[in-house]
């Protein structure tokens, strides 16, 4: 039986490798599952190509919270010209990643064992106090003392099915599957569904690769990411009333933007207090939020590195790029090419866009199970719950999964959007670093704690 099982291959599964080895005596045992190739970049950081830029400066994804500048460190030990308040590339934020794992794993004689079995989990047996018990899709069973979920969400799907069959190659359902970009051609005309980051990354790569066709995105509130400034930006500590109604607290950071002039030091300074904020919403709260506020909170909250915002603006500005407010209806043949129906927002009748491809950028799933056939089978089975709102599983403030019967279970964890429930800004790096550590701290205090039960027993 492992000490400790890290479910899944993602970013949040290499940051709790990482700090399990760290954290963790010599003589305990780690097992990671998942079948990614790409072990910890996760579908962000898998990518190769340099466009692809991260949306937060480079001295701010140190995956240490307790070191900030080892990220910067690592960029200029590979002569990255990327200053603190820079933007890397992600596919050196990865790079980053798996050097760091790399390290650690070479110090043999003073961390804990560390194994990968390329493997899914498929369904949990045994969920009690004592351990945990997994069925994989290679035809093993799994052992574990302790558990932490490390499994992300799926891509959402798209807005309506298409009346052209399952299979059809001009309807790309997963964009982050980049095979399809090697069949487009130079000026093959492009729609593509939704106008968040997922968008402007494939607008990037179809630039990339050559492509210089006119591209249409189609989005219910054609609302694009803003821009990081050029230059750093202070926090701004926004005066926060004490009310939880969602139109009180809106109405403050904008009093507060516009005394101190910088909506984004407002955002930043906001930052620290999201997941405190949110939790003191009711549900009523925070559905409101998530019907009126959300699509503004990701523009304004999530912003571009300046050099995209700059290439983005371009093919605007040239009519390259277009975006359209409105609601997608239909997407049906049309010859050899497609047709999409759509009521433009404000409108009463509806019009059309013709295309060679639709691209689904409309993001990820917000509930985090539908993708996961283990994450079903413990929800079924009652050994999960699935959180308000769809916004992944219930967890307490520690990070402890909870059950059906909302009890917490000491030894099961999860981390990264699959917590989103309880912690709603839970999917970039700073805040996932966090939790990573805090829920290795915790297992870890388990199991020196056992330890040294069973040395008093001995």
């Amino acid at each position: 039986m492992y000490d400790v099982a890290i479910v899944g291959s993602g970013f949040s599964a290499i940051a709790e490798s990482i700090h399990f080895l760290r954290l963790l005596p010599p003589s305990a045992s780690i097992v990671v599952v998942g079948d990614d190739p790409g072990f910890g970049r996760g579908t962000a950081y898998r990518t190769e190509l340099h466009v692809h830029r991260l949306n937060v400066a480079a001295g701010r994804m140190s995956i240490f919270p307790d070191e900030p500048d080892d990220f910067c460190l690592w960029l200029r030990e590979q002569n990255r010209d990327v200053p603190q308040d820079g933007f890397a590339s992600r596919d050196d934020f990865g790079r980053y990643l798996r050097d760091r794992l790399a390290g650690l794993l070479r110090n043999r004689e003073n961390r804990p064992t560390l194994h990968f079995i390329k493997a899914k989990a498929k369904a949990c047996d045994v969920c009690t106090p004592e351990r945990a018990v997994f069925q994989l899709d290679n035809g093993r069973t799994l052992e574990a003392a302790n558990v932490v979920l490390c499994l992300g969400v799926g891509n959402a799907e798209l807005p309506v099915e298409p009346s052209l069959g399952e299979e059809d190659e001009r309807v790309v359902r997963n964009p982050w599957r980049l095979g399809w970009l090697s069949h487009v051609g130079a000026t093959d005309r492009i729609c593509i569904l939704g106008s968040g980051l997922t968008m402007v990354d494939q607008v990037l790569a179809l630039r990339a690769h050559g492509h210089r066709g006119q591209i249409e995105v189609l989005s219910r509130r054609g609302l694009v990411a803003h821009p990081h400034l050029e230059s750093k930006i202070e926090p701004v500590a926004p005066d926060l009333p004490p009310s939880r109604e969602i139109s009180h607290i809106l109405a403050a950071l904008r009093q507060t933007a516009r005394t101190s002039g910088s909506w984004r030091g407002v955002m930043d300074g906001l930052r620290p207090l999201t997941q405190g904020l949110w939790q003191d919403l009711s549900r009523a709260q925070r559905s409101r939020f998530l019907r009126h506020g959300l699509a503004w909170w990701n523009i304004h909250r999530h912003r571009l590195a300046p050099e995209v915002s700059r290439q983005l603006e371009t093919l605007l500005q040239d009519g390259t790029l277009n975006v359209h407010k409105g609601f997608l209806q239909t997407i049906e043949p049309d010859g050899e090419h497609l047709s999409l129906s759509f009521r433009p927002r404000g409108a009463a009748q509806s019009t059309t866009l013709n295309a060679d491809w639709v691209i689904n950028c409309t993001g990820m799933e917000r509930a985090g199970i539908a993708h996961s056939p283990l994450l079903r089978q413990m929800r079924d089975d009652g050994l999960i719950a699935s959180a308000d709102l769809g916004l992944g599983i219930c967890v307490d403030r520690d990070s402890r999964v909870l059950n059906a019967e909302k009890e917490h279970q000491p030894n099961l964890f999860a981390v990264g959007a699959l917590t989103a429930g309880q912690f709603w800004e839970i999917t970039a790096v700073p805040d996932i670093r966090v939790q990573a550590k805090k829920v290795a701290e915790a297992i870890s205090h388990r199991i020196h704690a056992s330890q040294a039960l069973e040395e008093t027993a001995a």
